[in-house]
């Protein structure tokens, strides 16, 4: 079981591991839709060539990520129900199991993450390096899900902590998109079944 999770990365056409379309849920603290937030769908702008760590993840990340033995990282870009934000994804794919979320570079301001994805005629066509407002990780089995985000507008990064509401709404599409992705990825599968005889 442990070999197939391991292994979807490689198996999974790109665009079962990127769906066309994901649902994720805004911040219920806004909204009287019910403890589980406002069901809204992110809708995927592109899907980037596989490469490394070095080529796509912020160095300072990259470098621990390496030591953890990162083979690969596949890239999504994906905007919000809105269209107000965009945000990339990053399948981190390492020999072993993925580092805690906890463990990896801090610091302040904008902490180290995955490097976004921009695709020409969509909303996310500005999306780059200056543009992001908030990155971080999640971890699903073997897998490391790093997520950033910013606006389709294109503007540089300000501080959209200072916005409790932007925050939040931001912060509930990268994490809802990621934690969707996350979760189909790293999810054990389901126990087989033996039909038949018994004993089969």
């Amino acid at each position: 079981m442990a070999w197939q999770v391991a292994s979807r990365w490689r198996i999974w056409p790109a665009g079962k591991t990127f769906p066309a379309s994901i649902g994720y849920a805004d911040s219920a603290a806004f909204f009287s839709s019910g403890p589980a937030g406002l069901p809204l769908d992110a809708r995927r702008a592109g899907i980037a060539p596989q490469a490394s760590c070095a080529e796509s993840i912020d160095s300072a990340l990259a470098r621990v990520l390496e030591r953890h033995g990162c083979t690969a990282v596949l890239r999504a870009t994906y905007t919000d129900a809105t269209g107000t934000f965009m945000i990339t994804l990053g399948v981190v794919v390492s020999r072993g199991a993925a580092p805690a979320p906890g463990t990896l570079p801090g610091g302040r301001g904008l902490r180290p993450g995955v490097r976004p994805v921009a695709f020409a005629g969509t909303l996310a066509a500005r999306f780059g390096i200056r543009q992001r407002q908030l990155a971080n990780a999640l971890a699903y089995g073997p897998y490391l899900i790093l997520y950033t985000a910013g606006y389709t507008d294109g503007r540089r990064r300000d501080q959209v902590a200072a916005n409790p509401y932007i925050a939040s709404e931001m912060t509930s599409a990268a994490k809802g998109i990621a934690a969707a992705v996350g979760t189909r990825l790293g999810s054990p599968p389901p126990p087989p079944t033996c039909p038949g005889a018994p004993g089969c």
